[in-house]
């Protein structure tokens, strides 16, 4: 396994530029490609009672379009010095349907924990769609955070395909890592699954360890964040678990939790 081309997801919000470097230093780091990406919808004109004043609106809400959009290329530009090869790519298009089409191409995307409360307005990219249709590992990144040391990784393991494709897919990052720490958390936890895949791991040259949590349901998202914060962990490994219901994706419980309060980066796989 190797990461030859991270994408990440611009906006304007606060973490934009933190995000952009954290997403640099891996391309150097893995000696890959970074494409920057944005985008954003025009808002439909309302009512109007002549063709001039829509048309006058139109320009006027395209013209900040491109403005918005010329702001967060500058980001990217700015904050993606260590990348070898760079890439920006633009669209008028929803933000999270032009990320999850242009990502066939990625083999990693790096997105904000949750753009809209870090001021990044109509043009950031929520994580929770994304996970759910994108078909690539997404690197969720908290606010604050422009550096992702991944010398010490949590697996936070519940056996199924989110899981496993989420450990395949964190195996660059695990190759390089001084410590992993494959955690299964919960009242019915069982080490057995988590033991095995220690072992797959350590086939592929990983320093490991296994360990089961005692967490009552709505606790273990916040049992595995603080085993990580005492273990000095900066990045944890999960699968991203949701369903579609109305044309909506709903996110389960502990997937919710990571994405709202996590202060850690997440490499979540659905």
């Amino acid at each position: 396994m190797s990461i030859a081309s991270i994408m990440v997801s611009l906006d304007l919000g606060r973490s934009a530029a933190d995000r952009v470097r954290l997403a640099a230093d891996l391309a150097g780091r893995f000696e890959a490609g970074l494409t920057g990406l944005a985008a954003r919808t025009i808002d439909a004109p309302a009512p109007v009672g002549d063709i001039v004043t829509a048309q006058e609106t139109y320009a006027k809400d395209r013209a900040a379009l491109v403005d918005a959009l010329a702001r967060a290329q500058d980001v990217f530009e700015r904050n993606g010095g260590a990348a070898l090869r760079r890439e920006w790519r633009q669209a008028e298009a929803d933000p999270e349907a032009y990320l999850i089409q242009q990502a066939r191409g990625a083999d990693l995307v790096v997105l904000g924990r949750d753009p809209r409360q870090d001021g990044a307005d109509a043009m950031g990219a929520a994580p929770g769609a994304v996970l759910m249709e994108v078909g690539r590992p997404v690197l969720v990144v908290p606010p604050g955070v422009d550096r992702l040391k991944a010398a010490r990784i949590v697996v936070a393991w519940k056996d199924g395909p989110e899981a496993r494709r989420a450990v395949t897919a964190a195996l660059p990052f695990i190759a390089l890592a001084d410590q992993v720490f494959v955690v299964s958390a919960g009242r019915e936890a069982r080490l057995e699954g988590a033991e095995e895949v220690s072992d797959f791991l350590a086939r592929h040259g990983a320093h490991v360890t296994t360990h089961r949590l005692d967490a009552a349901a709505g606790d273990i998202a916040d049992a595995i964040i603080r085993f990580a914060g005492r273990h000095d962990a900066d990045l944890v490994v999960m699968g991203a678990y949701g369903h579609s219901r109305l044309r909506e994706w709903l996110l389960g419980g502990m997937t919710r939790s990571i994405l709202q309060t996590s202060p850690l980066c997440c490499l979540m796989s659905h």
